[in-house]
């Protein structure tokens, strides 16, 4: 059985939804956010207190990309993976990466200075959120002529950088996409695995305040 550790639309929610694509069972342990603090025996679990945390037997991952990109890889074939021989194999690896490296860590920082220690640098959240921005106009020109970034269908590159979007969204930043990306980020919110995703956290949420 997979064990996912999670709290509701952090970067965890990349491998959620990666598992709802996939179809795979697994236990959800949703977690209030961060954990770190409020939940300090997931220190057990992952001595780092990061989310997500995953374990499939005597495998172990903290890293949400690299966790969607095993996923897709060890419970081959699906629709997720691209193949090492297709020729948008690099380009599925890239954008998988870019999601997280290049789009969601300068919104991490905006979060923290944005909203979590507001007042205490400003113009830092700003700076990143800026980046943030112009480092999307990357994504905006592969979907000029196409409606996912690679191989011509949605693969796990589009949960990553999805994610990066959902979290933008959480920022306001989304009042900023272009066309092309707006679009996108409402195909990816129709995805049937995304709304999945979404609901099991909720479901989950629910029972465990009520137990």
């Amino acid at each position: 059985m997979i064990e996912l550790w999670h709290c509701p639309d952090a970067r965890s929610f990349r491998v959620l939804w990666a598992l709802e694509e996939l179809g795979l069972e697994y236990r959800l342990h949703n977690l209030p956010f961060p954990p770190r603090v409020r939940a300090p025996e997931f220190l057990e679990v992952n001595p780092l207190g990061t989310i997500p945390a995953l374990r499939e037997g005597e495998t172990f991952m903290s890293e949400s990309a690299a966790i969607v990109q095993y996923l897709a890889t060890r419970h081959a074939p699906n629709d997720l993976l691209v193949p090492v021989e297709d020729p948008a194999y690099g380009a599925w690896l890239n954008w998988l990466h870019f999601g997280e490296a290049t789009l969601t860590f300068p919104q991490t920082l905006v979060l923290r200075y944005g909203t979590f220690e507001k007042g205490k640098a400003d113009a830092a959240a700003a700076d990143y959120a800026q980046w943030f921005l112009s480092r999307l106009r990357h994504v905006d020109r592969a979907l000029q002529d196409a409606e996912w970034l690679c191989a011509g269908r949605f693969t796990a590159a589009d949960i990553s950088v999805g994610y990066a979007l959902l979290l933008a969204n959480h920022l306001k930043l989304s009042e900023h996409f272009s066309p092309a990306v707006a679009d996108y980020w409402r195909r990816l919110k129709a995805r049937p695995g995304f709304q999945a995703a979404k609901a099991a956290q909720k479901i989950e949420l629910s029972e465990a305040l009520s137990s």
